[in-house]
């Protein structure tokens, strides 16, 4: 009988301990804005280019086009990291696209029927830092070019070039 409640209190007593990713505080920048994505850059935060993509319907596909061919936001990294603070925004309906450069802006366009020619969203991994606090990293190598995080079922973008 006692062995069993040495067993159980010891049990107790490691599951009491914290964990070593909660013993961990996020000493890093902060984003001064909620609901804006950041890229995480060298002790520094770089603000996403914000915008609206204009909608249109041509040929069987919508497509999505934000103004400008190259986004003011830049990194070099191939996996970027990105610092979310929300408000209103849930990180886990961000979903990452590349986009092409036709006429001076940049592109999205989605098919009707999805086939080979849909865009294919780039993996990420939503981690909570601390409340209200996430850390959105890309989940494999991207190429230099333009990309948009954007909300599901919202236009809203949040653009950046890699080089």
């Amino acid at each position: 009988m006692k062995f069993w409640f040495i067993a159980a209190a010891v049990l107790a007593g490691v599951a009491l301990q914290p964990s070593k990713a909660q013993e961990q505080k996020y000493d890093g920048p902060r984003p001064e804005k909620a609901d804006v994505v950041y890229i995480r850059h060298l002790g520094k935060l770089i603000e996403t280019e914000v915008g609206e993509a204009k909608q249109s319907e041509e040929k069987n596909k919508s497509v999505y086009r934000v103004p400008g061919a190259t986004s003011p936001a830049r990194t070099p990294m191939a996996e970027p990291i990105l610092l979310f603070k929300t408000d209103r925004i849930n990180p886990d309906k961000l979903t990452l696209y590349k986009m092409t450069v036709e006429g001076g802006q940049r592109v999205l366009s989605f098919p009707s029927r999805r086939g080979k020619d849909s865009p294919k969203p780039i993996y990420t991994m939503v981690t909570p830092i601390e409340r209200g606090l996430f850390k959105i990293e890309v989940n494999e190598f991207i190429d230099d070019g333009e990309y948009c995080l954007s909300p599901e079922g919202s236009n809203v973008v949040f653009c950046f070039t890699t080089y």
